[in-house]
């Protein structure tokens, strides 16, 4: 079935963000946090104090924190202890380990992707785009973050589609090429620009929100952008490992051009493929306890 002519008045902007003030408030203490991270006069205690307004994420940070990817066999009970325990260094990975998790306890009803997939998907490029980004130049923590909150355009056309699709117009691979033509058809907008625009709004780095807006690469102009690269390059070894979600895959081809956009040698993305690896079982690990 080819697929559908996008439809001409997109998704009104406002709802799109209304959806996206009632998710959980995980990825905006993200973004908060990483101004706190910029600045070296940041205390501990200053970010213990943002983690606690919300009691479900202090509550999973603490659960987390007691797994033994980051326990050294005392178990802890406050967030204080919690980021005491783990440091500047590693609370940002702490944070969107537990945000990757609450956000992914439902599925994406309409793009046919399960929670765990979900969260999987999240996990793994957040961590891949990291290891990527310290052979790129690409700031770190911007390259994990924009890993993470790559799919939250997807996260709020899912629930915007509650009010009108119906089960025969959700997104299937025999009928579709790519989510964006699905997109573009019924919401008039894609997931990526809906990611930028929220990620816009949270106050995120500009860099990030154009990097997702563009990591598809469609536009010669895109590899031009280093972090775009790192992120489809992320997505990429996603795919290698099934972690992919099924209306992207088109976009993930590894190609020269690529890694030069990325600054990356081939033997240094396999290098990052084999740490990966060992990094997202320790994250999933810490899921379980």
């Amino acid at each position: 079935m080819p697929d559908a002519p996008a439809i001409r008045i997109p998704y009104p902007r406002e709802k799109l963000l209304q959806i996206a003030r009632g998710l959980p408030a995980d990825l905006q203490v993200l973004a908060a946090l990483g101004e706190m991270l910029q600045d070296a006069n940041s205390e501990l205690d200053g970010i213990a104090a943002l983690l606690r307004r919300d009691l479900a994420l202090a509550a999973r940070i603490v659960r987390i924190s007691n797994s033994a990817s980051y326990s050294s066999g005392d178990r802890i009970g406050s967030v204080e202890e919690a980021v005491n325990r783990v440091g500047f260094s590693e609370i940002l990975k702490l944070i969107g380990t537990a945000g990757a998790a609450r956000f992914a306890e439902k599925s994406l009803d309409h793009y046919g992707v399960s929670a765990i997939t979900l969260r999987d998907n999240m996990l793994y490029c957040a961590l891949a785009a990291e290891a990527l980004a310290r052979h790129s130049g690409v700031d770190t923590r911007t390259a994990y973050t924009a890993g993470l909150t790559r799919p939250l355009g997807m996260i709020v056309l899912d629930r915007a589609g509650r009010s009108f699709l119906k089960a025969e117009q959700r997104f299937a691979v025999a009928g579709w090429s790519t989510y964006s033509a699905w997109e573009d058809a019924n919401f008039g907008i894609n997931n990526e620009a809906v990611a930028a625009l929220i990620i816009e709004e949270w106050r995120f780095p500009e860099e990030m929100a154009e990097a997702i807006r563009s990591h598809h690469l469609r536009k010669a102009d895109d590899f031009s952008q280093p972090l775009s690269c790192v992120l489809n390059l992320a997505n990429a070894l996603a795919q290698r490992k099934e972690r992919a979600l099924p209306g992207e895959v088109p976009s993930w081809e590894i190609t020269e051009r690529k890694l030069a956009g990325a600054h990356v040698s081939a033997d240094q993305l396999e290098q990052v493929a084999e740490a990966t690896e060992i990094t997202f079982a320790a994250a999933v690990t810490a899921l379980t306890v």
